[in-house]
């Protein structure tokens, strides 16, 4: 499994109606895409959750390298890169993902945090991992995942949320749409 995600920074004046209809006019696109665990397309708006920007920030699981790599080189990323301009895209290994009980997601809450140099690492993950276990078992999640980047040492919480209080701490986001072709095939619980 490998989490990834871009964030488009827009102006505190940007008309997000933009993003929702070209979300309502594309995000079908990726229902049927091999390889993709899920799509969340994501927007934070200022002023609404605790924001302080705009933002459009889709979140990717993928089951599989070759279908993230055909997304990113295949042609269907430089439509975003066309009209937007080509942002940095974050790369995650998964750690670990559990589904919880909730159906329909509405909110999505983010959360990176370093991973601290001198810390045992098998004992930050396995922390990790049981934060993706008590996100998924809250009443109205509907998963919960955990991945890291050794690069940058830092961990990615990540859950879906079926109502407008989540049980999680981060930036929180609006679910404008979510693609989901093989979320029944992401691999659930610990990654190693």
């Amino acid at each position: 499994m490998h989490a990834m995600q871009y964030e488009l920074t827009l102006p505190a004046d940007y008309d997000t109606g933009i993003i929702r209809t070209r979300v309502a006019r594309i995000g079908h696109l990726l229902d049927d895409w091999d390889g993709l665990g899920f799509k969340a397309y994501l927007l934070r708006e200022r002023g609404r959750y605790g924001s302080v920007v705009n933002q459009y920030a889709p979140f990717y699981l993928w089951n599989t390298v070759e279908g993230m790599n055909r997304f990113l080189w295949g042609g269907a990323f430089q439509g975003l890169v066309n009209d937007f301009g080509r942002p940095t895209v974050r790369q995650w290994t998964g750690l670990g993902c559990a589904e919880g009980t909730g159906t329909r997601a509405a909110l999505a809450v983010r959360r990176r945090q370093p991973v601290a140099e001198g810390v045992e690492l098998a004992g930050t993950v396995e922390d990790a991992l049981a934060e993706t276990q008590r996100l998924a078992a809250e009443d109205g999640a509907v998963l919960a995942a955990a991945a890291v980047d050794t690069r940058a040492w830092e961990l990615v919480h990540f859950s879906l949320w079926e109502h407008d209080s989540p049980k999680a701490e981060g930036d929180v986001f609006q679910v404008l749409h979510l693609s989901a072709p093989g979320r029944d095939r992401l691999p659930r619980g610990r990654q190693w």
